[in-house]
């Protein structure tokens, strides 16, 4: 089903000169005037996510109308200005789109922490196993980028070949790092940072995960998940801190 637009584009420009659908490109470019943290990797996502469905050419490639970018405007709006999940955002726009009169809650405080990103476990089931072919349709990858990135530890396979849930949007940030100049070789600091950090979220639920109480061992993934958030959510600000520190 096509969505319809669901608001105002404000002040971001969210029309393209001629009214034809654009690329993802140009999407980036119309979206950053006002959200100028958007990255195509975050577009992607919300797409993935059923938050919009651009068409594709017969060559593969997105289109967006002007509705698609509406809504995604929308969407980032109510991430920014009300911190919403993307569950509720749905259900809000598909309201919308019904003739329905949701009210938004009201804007929530600032914040100093890094936009766009996304919070961890939200409507990505753990269970979730893609196989080979998959990763490489969804990620848009070749063969031989996956095999560079399964060489440095970026990306692994389970014993029946068969990747996580995430790994599409790992694909993903490494194949937009990588049009920087960022090769995976690089990102091997990042992978052992990252380990790092959940060995210290290990550490502290292990303990939660042996208990013989089933509603404490549930207890523990939320905390796991709560704890990863806030983990990333401080990585982001600290690398911010530094890289302001070396502007100054």
């Amino acid at each position: 089903m096509r969505h319809t637009p669901t608001g105002g584009a404000g002040s971001s420009g969210t029309t393209s000169s001629d009214g034809k659908p654009v690329s993802i490109g140009a999407v980036l470019g119309l979206l950053r005037e006002e959200f100028p943290e958007v990255t195509i990797s975050k577009i992607r996502f919300l797409e993935a996510e059923g938050l919009v469905e651009p068409t594709r050419t017969s060559s593969g490639y997105r289109k967006f109308t002007t509705a698609d970018v509406q809504r995604l405007a929308s969407v980032l709006r109510m991430q920014r200005d009300h911190y919403l999940p993307l569950k509720v955002i749905r259900e809000h726009l598909d309201a919308q789109e019904r003739g329905e009169e949701v009210p938004l809650p009201a804007p929530a405080p600032s914040r100093d922490l890094v936009e766009g990103v996304p919070e961890l476990g939200e409507e990505r089931p753990a269970t979730a196993r893609i196989g080979r072919a998959e990763l490489l349709a969804a990620a848009e990858v070749d063969e031989a980028a996956l095999a560079e990135w399964e060489s440095y530890g970026l990306l692994t396979a389970d014993a029946e070949g068969r990747y996580g849930g995430e790994a599409v949007g790992i694909a993903r940030l490494v194949a937009d790092l990588g049009g920087f100049g960022l090769e995976p070789r690089h990102l091997r600091a990042v992978k052992a940072a990252a380990e790092r950090e959940a060995g210290l979220v290990e550490q502290v639920v292990a303990p939660l995960r042996r208990h013989r109480n089933p509603q404490t061992r549930a207890h523990a993934e939320a905390t796991a998940r709560e704890l990863a958030t806030l983990s990333v959510r401080l990585h982001a600000a600290l690398v911010e801190s530094a890289l302001r520190a070396q502007l100054q």
